[in-house]
């Protein structure tokens, strides 16, 4: 995925209200950015942190900059969730999780379960149809070391418990980790932070859910999901 547009750098002054973020651009002007971000951020909303923001021209939006990257612990994080079901369907295109290639189509927000939309619905080579769940990651708290949720997620658990029943009904149905940040090569589940998401995590992969979790090339050009991340029992 290339960004439309050059970002534009900045220091962050504070992240507010979850969905809005001040910035002081390197040209001394400090703006209010959108913050598509609905988890807490934990370690990347330290004020004065390196950031980079994309500009929209549209002139129905409210807030002409959105907050794509953070710099921290050295490496560039992607902290927009708007982004992570494109990019899976990018990686998916091109084969990077073999597990489920071979699909004969492909179709995004699809209704199913319990009033929820499933973010990719694959046709599988062999009829059945793959229910794909796309989770965005960028919590590291030890080097290398990725972890799922940054906070409470009750939605998270229900989604898992409804690919549990997908399987159950004979489908295919996998949770796909996407690791916005370049600096981890393993995934495992913050249980001190939300021990219910852990727990129906492995109550969903006794059902038969897949799981899977790739990891992510980011410039302030481009974020490519690129190489596969080993996801910790």
């Amino acid at each position: 995925m290339r960004f439309a547009t050059p970002l534009v750098p900045g220091r962050l002054v504070k992240r507010y209200k979850r969905f809005l973020a001040d910035v002081v651009l390197d040209s001394g002007e400090e703006v209010t950015a959108h913050c598509a971000n609905p988890g807490s951020m934990l370690g990347l909303r330290e004020p004065g942190a390196r950031v980079y923001l994309s500009v929209s021209d549209n002139p129905a939006r409210k807030l002409k900059y959105s907050w794509e990257i953070v710099e921290a612990d050295g490496a560039l994080v992607g902290i927009n969730t708007a982004h992570p079901n494109g990019l899976v369907e990018e990686a998916l295109r091109a084969g990077l999780i073999e597990e489920l290639a071979g699909f004969t189509g492909l179709r995004r927000e699809v209704k199913y379960g319990r009033n929820s939309r499933i973010d990719i619905l694959l046709e599988g080579a062999d009829g059945r149809p793959v229910y794909v769940e796309v989770k965005n990651v960028h919590l590291m708290r030890q080097a290398g070391l990725a972890e799922f949720p940054d906070s409470v997620t009750a939605r998270g658990a229900k989604h898992l418990v409804e690919m549990g029943d997908m399987v159950a009904e004979g489908s295919r149905a996998a949770m796909v980790y996407l690791v916005q940040r370049p600096d981890c090569d393993r995934l495992s589940f913050a249980g001190d932070l939300d021990p219910a998401y852990a727990a129906a995590f492995a109550a969903a992969r006794e059902r038969g859910v897949e799981a899977y979790a790739i990891g992510c090339r980011i410039t302030p050009e481009e974020i490519i999901a690129e190489q596969r991340v080993t996801l910790l029992p």
